[in-house]
């Protein structure tokens, strides 16, 4: 039987070969918003506005050498959003691929690279040893209806965007009761924290910690879990940043660290 250690070991070797993947977190190299029509750093083509409706214009010519889903583009196309029934997929070369998000009415384009300098420069995710006294034993409380907790973001310049919480966590430390928000990732909760290990030995903005309620009520976080959010890889993302309440006093020295080149040093400072 697998020791906790030995599971550890296994979902740390995983993160890292996620890391590198043709659209893992190292290989985003743009994303860039649309309000009007315009290029896009890196790639071929003009991009623009679908006027009311989900996703972008794409204007190119046989020569960019662009497909999107599988069709060469020779003059204007529709590229449709991820989150919508049939999202587009759209490949610039051999190595670099796009696709479109959405964030309400407001539309963008990221482009992945597999060959990208982070995968090129990529050594591991440094992490803390396994740590059996940071797996805590909470509380979990339902919220009938959800509530809404406001959630600023690295690039949104400190303006807040809600999400619906459906339920609270609460856990004791050191004789201190915390109550924490984390809002639903899939099947999951994402809880999204800091701690005084931030900007001294792990990633300055915070991690994650996915989390599941048990039947019985209680709720279990194993920060040897805890990972770095995709901006600790890519500056093309843009993280949440945790909320007060999810701000810890204290080191919680156990999950992932930070991003490490191949030559030791900090991926990002």
């Amino acid at each position: 039987m697998e020791t906790p250690g030995e599971k550890l070991a296994l979902f740390r070797e995983r993160r890292n070969l996620a890391a590198v993947q043709p659209q893992g977190p190292l290989a985003l190299v743009n994303t860039q918003w649309i309000d009007m029509e315009q290029t896009v750093w890196g790639v071929p083509g003009v991009w623009a506005p679908r006027e009311g409706l989900s996703g972008l214009q794409l204007t190119a010519s046989a020569e960019d050498g662009i497909t999107v889903d599988g069709e060469p583009v020779e003059g204007t196309v529709d590229v449709r959003a991820k989150g919508t029934e049939d999202p587009s997929d759209v490949v610039f070369s051999d190595t670099q691929v796009g696709h479109v998000i959405a964030q309400g009415d407001s539309h963008a384009l990221r482009v992945w690279d597999s060959n990208s300098e982070g995968i090129q420069a990529f050594g591991h995710i440094d992490a803390f040893d396994y740590a059996p006294e940071w797996v805590i034993t909470g509380s979990w409380q339902e919220i009938p209806g959800g509530k809404s907790v406001g959630f600023e973001h690295l690039k949104d310049e400190g303006v807040s965007r809600d999400e619906v919480i459906p339920g609270e966590i609460t856990i004791n430390h050191d004789g201190q009761e915390y109550t924490l928000a984390a809002f639903k990732a899939g099947r999951a909760l994402q809880l999204v924290f800091a701690d005084a290990t931030n900007d001294v030995s792990t990633y300055s903005v915070g991690r994650f910690l996915f989390v599941a309620p048990n039947p019985d009520g209680t709720i279990t976080l194993d920060f040897n879990l805890a990972v770095l959010p995709p901006c600790a890889f890519s500056y093309a993302f843009n993280c949440p940043l945790p909320p007060a309440q999810n701000r810890f006093p204290f080191a919680i020295e156990a999950g992932e660290k930070n991003v490490m080149k191949a030559d030791g040093s900090l991926l990002h400072g």
